[in-house]
């Protein structure tokens, strides 16, 4: 499988919806709730693409455009967009949709890089193991 074919299969969608203990005391996602659903998208996303065990070094640059309003229904969507020798990044983006009208925007987008190990959380290449 190509590489470009292995990003196309790795695209990972969840879809949630926002209840009350995911949000602070005006009523909005919490950031903290929101950072931590986008690495588990992460995760997910680029262990579809490794095929191996990743672990988090990094979430750089997390925008929130909009609040995300208890209720809400949100998709978080993971895509890989670099490949390094041991280390991924994978964008992740929240989009916020109205759950009676069906809008939807853009919330949140940030980026975090996965790093591929073995078992003794040493940083293994990508490519090795693999046919």
């Amino acid at each position: 499988m190509t590489v470009n074919e292995r990003i196309e299969h790795s695209r990972t969608r969840i879809t949630k919806l926002v209840f009350p203990q995911d949000t602070n005391p005006i009523g909005t996602l919490y950031g903290g709730t929101a950072m931590k659903w986008m690495d588990e998208v992460a995760f997910l996303t680029a262990t579809r693409f490794a095929r191996r065990q990743v672990v988090t070094v990094s979430m750089d640059r997390v925008d929130f455009k909009v609040p995300i309003a208890k209720g809400s229904i949100v998709e978080l969507i993971g895509e890989v967009t670099r490949v390094g020798n041991t280390s991924v990044t994978i964008t992740v983006q929240i989009v916020r949709e109205d759950p009676f009208t069906g809008g939807q925007e853009l919330a949140i987008r940030g980026e975090l890089v996965m790093v591929s190990v073995d078992d003794a959380m040493v940083p293994v290449p990508l490519e090795s193991d693999r046919k």
